[in-house]
């Protein structure tokens, strides 16, 4: 069972796919890291 669940089916910005089918689940005690290069869309998942 995850403490955490994030599931992001898309997220646009007028006809620009900036994220597609993100799935996370995260348990006790477990630690996850976003790297990326700078646009790539770290901020705005964690936005949502």
């Amino acid at each position: 069972m995850s403490l955490l669940q994030v599931d992001v089916r898309e997220k646009a910005f007028g006809d620009t796919v900036v994220l597609q089918d993100i799935h996370l689940g995260l348990g006790d005690g477990e630690a996850a890291v976003l790297l990326g290069p700078s646009g790539c869309g770290k901020s705005t998942l964690l936005r949502i």
